[in-house]
């Protein structure tokens, strides 16, 4: 279903002559490309799933981030505006994502789940939760909640 969205929206930013839309679609999927050589690799032939294509997408975000932070120690404001640019464009293919008060139900539901006690039982919380809120869920802050429940 991901990659129809990624090729219409191709199209219509060709058309409409958008030029940071057609190159962040393209850097899409082109990362899409290069996971699912390595998918069929592995044996699986229809390559990664819609929940990978998400934690894909997660990962493009966070690399943008990051350099944003870069961009603008380095008072580079132009590019960091164009990763701003891409990071709404490639959010723009992902679910909602899940305010602070959600993440916290959520991990306070997990917790509950798998049984967590302590800070050790955190690799069981996170998988469940990446499992369960694959593109929904901002992780590295889902990890600051769970530590705070199991501490």
């Amino acid at each position: 279903m991901l990659r129809t969205r990624f090729s219409e929206a191709l199209k219509e930013s060709l058309r409409a002559k958008k030029q940071r839309e057609v190159a962040t679609v393209r850097l899409i999927l082109a990362a899409l490309k290069d996971r699912d050589i390595d998918a069929r690799g592995k044996g699986n032939a229809d390559g990664i799933s819609d929940a990978e294509i998400l934690q894909m997408l997660n990962s493009m975000i966070k690399q943008r981030r990051e350099s944003i932070e870069l961009y603008e120690k380095g008072g580079r404001e132009a590019l960091a505006q164009q990763e701003k640019e891409e990071i709404e464009i490639i959010q723009s293919f992902m679910p909602k994502q899940m305010d602070e008060a959600e993440v916290s139900e959520a991990v306070k539901a997990v917790i509950a789940e798998v049984g967590a006690a302590s800070v050790k039982d955190m690799g069981k919380v996170m998988g469940t939760l990446k499992e369960k809120f694959a593109g929904r869920m901002d992780f590295s802050r889902a990890s600051g909640i769970v530590k705070q429940h199991l501490g």
